[in-house]
């Protein structure tokens, strides 16, 4: 039976500058940073609240194939990668302070039916979701046909 999930991964360009990035901007914490031969280094962290999952920060290379591994690559150079949703408490604070710390924001903490939202780049590039939730209806979204969700 599965139980939960315990392992994420983010590509990023750089494992050093992406590991000091998660951990001394976001405040997350430094899990393994391990050599596996032949060039691999596995590097995740993890944030303190939840010890039970890790994110691996991986550059593009295996097991992708090199066409693979090239896409992913061009799509972090240009900006273009998904990554994590990070939930706060206080959206707008948030943005304030990682603000000071040179993060940069494709978006600032905007409402939303769903909670407050603001949109930001890891040291890669990818988009990471800062969210505030809290407890929506169907109704409160235009068209009113998604599902509920509790925060």
């Amino acid at each position: 039976m599965i139980t939960n999930v315990s392992l994420t991964t983010v590509y990023c360009l750089d494992q050093d500058e992406a590991k000091d990035f998660y951990v001394d901007v976001l405040g997350f914490e430094p899990r393994t940073d391990i050599a596996m031969g032949e060039g691999f280094r596995w590097v995740t962290v993890g944030h303190p609240s939840q010890p039970e999952l890790e994110v691996t920060l991986m550059t593009p290379g295996p097991p992708l194939d090199t066409e693979a591994a090239n896409f992913v690559r061009r799509q972090l150079e240009k900006g273009q990668m998904g990554g994590l949703g990070l939930q706060v408490d206080d959206c707008r604070k948030t943005y304030e302070e990682l603000s000071a710390k040179g993060v940069t924001f494709l978006q600032e903490p905007s409402d939303r039916p769903y909670g407050v939202e603001a949109l930001m780049r890891d040291i890669s590039g990818n988009w990471l979701v800062l969210v505030e939730a809290k407890d929506f209806k169907p109704e409160d979204f235009a068209g009113g046909d998604q599902r509920g969700n509790s925060a």
